[in-house]
Formats: C-alpha cells, sequence, structure tokens
C-alpha cells in the first residue's frame, strides 16, 4: 500500500531564540544568566539573533534542540538521514516488528508512469507474499525445534516469532516505508538544511528537509531565517555540478509559507 509523507514537530526547546540569544550574551557579560534573560524582550531577541545570523557565530545555537516524528518514508531516506550524526534517532524496528501488509513509496518518476506503476506495485504484492510466507516457514521450523529442545510452548511461540521475523525482513525492499522519530540541535539543522534542500539532493530527503524547515521557521522564524540551500546568499558551492536554477530556487525559499 503506497503511502505519503508526514512531518511533525513533537518538541522543541521552549523558547528557542530567547535561549540562544541570552547563552551568546553571557559569554560577553560581567552579569548571569538571569539578568541577562529578564532585560531581554521579545524586540531585543529579535535584533540580536538577526545580528548572530549575520555574522555566523553559530555555536550558540546549538542550546536549541527540535524533535521531529515522520512517517510515509522509505528505508532509502532514512539511510542518508542517519549520516547526519549530530542527531538522536528512534526508528521502527523490522525485527520486532512484524509488518503483516508493509507500506511503502513510490518515486514520482514510478508513480506518474502507468507501465512502471503497474511493475512496481506488482512487486512490492510480490514481497508482501513471500515474507509472509517465509515468515510461517521459519516460524513452524524454529518452533519444532524449540519444542524438542524441551523449551514450554509459549516460550517457544515467541521466540520462534522473533527469529521468523527477524531473518524474513532481509526480503523487503528499500521502498518499504518505515517510521522515524529524531532529534537535532539548531546548528545541526543549519547544516542539514544546507545539504538537503539543495536541488542536487535526492528527492524524498528534499521533500522531508523543505517540510521540517518551514516547522522550524514556524517557532524560531528568526533562528532560521537564513537557512536553507547553500546558494541562498552565495555561490553554488556544487561547482559543474549545479542545477543551474539559483534565481528559481531563492524565489522559492524566499517565499517559503512556515507552519505552525
Amino acid at each position: 500500500m503506497a503511502t505519503e509523507l508526514k512531518v511533525k514537530l513533537l518538541r522543541y526547546t521552549p523558547e528557542p531564540e530567547k535561549l540562544v540569544a541570552s547563552a551568546a550574551k553571557l559569554c560577553y557579560s560581567p552579569v548571569g544568566i538571569e539578568k541577562i534573560e529578564e532585560s531581554l524582550d521579545d524586540d531585543k531577541v529579535v535584533k540580536f539573533l538577526d545580528m548572530l545570523m549575520n555574522l555566523g557565530h553559530e555555536s550558540p545555537v546549538e542550546h536549541a534542540t527540535f524533535t521531529f516524528a515522520v512517517e510515509g518514508v522509505s528505508r532509502v531516506l532514512t539511510h542518508q538521514l542517519v549520516r547526519h550524526r549530530i542527531a538522536s534517532y528512534s526508528q521502527q524496528s523490522q525485527r520486532y516488528v512484524k509488518l503483516h501488509q508493509f507500506e511503502y513509496i513510490i518515486p514520482p518518476s514510478i508513480r506518474d508512469n502507468e507501465q512502471a506503476k503497474r511493475m512496481f506495485i506488482k512487486a512490492m504484492e510480490e514481497d508482501q507474499e513471500r515474507y509472509n510466507q517465509l515468515t510461517e516457514i521459519l516460524y513452524r521450523d524454529v518452533l519444532n525445534k524449540l519444542i524438542n529442545e524441551g523449551y514450554p510452548e509459549n516460550k517457544a511461540r515467541k521466540i520462534a516469532e522473533k527469529r521468523a521475523i527477524e531473518d524474513a525482513r532481509y526480503i523487503f525492499p528499500n521502498a518499504c516505508e518505515t517510521k522515524i522519530v529524531f532529534t537535532m540541535n539548531a546548528r545541526s539543522l543549519f547544516n542539514f538544511f544546507r545539504h538537503r534542500c539543495c536541488n542536487r539532493a535526492q528527492w524524498e530527503i528534499r521533500n522531508l528537509a523543505i517540510e521540517m524547515l518551514r516547522l522550524v521557521k514556524g517557532v524560531a522564524p528568526t533562528l532560521f531565517k537564513y537557512s536553507g540551500p547553500a546558494c541562498l546568499y552565495g555561490d553554488c558551492p556544487e561547482g559543474s555540478m549545479s542545477c543551474g536554477k539559483m534565481k528559481e530556487v531563492r524565489e522559492k525559499f524566499k517565499n517559503l509559507i512556515p507552519k505552525v
């Protein structure tokens, strides 16, 4: 069954922009953090953060963290996502979760071609059928062995099911849908957006990055004012590999509507 991307900003540091501004000011202040926070109203926070972002002084932004819950993404995407190592991840396990009817992601190039789409869906349905068959075969095999070894039947059944789905999962394709919760600090998000909002990023993780950027802009607009692909405020770093659409990209992110 095909599925679609769902992104939710699950939790984030309360008053993230005030926290970052306070932490940055502390580096140069003779007074403590409480006095600094008392003197900061919304206008002063925005003004100071704007200056901080213009200067590229990013270490204080690490104090603000954002946790996302994501569904309707493929294993292709999460294999790329976990390469961003300054983050914490909790992903749905195919080892412990039996997928009675796995969902999957259809790439746009396949979705928009009827012949390719039919072939793709057929392959997904056959994968599910083979997974069910393998699970049953392995389950019976392990169960019989455990019972012959003297295991109580209830315990043997639990162990057999786990071992069966543990190995049957190898038949699943990269298109298999997964769910993941992850947390990044704001500085890691800057880096993530710089690379994954780029037109040259793989389409699925690019779509995720753009939705994440909408969400964080909704709660910390000044902090993420300059976030997006690297070409927004400078030359494209891709050189001869550039998409050649810098003007369109800048316009797109200039008009990106935050989600609150």
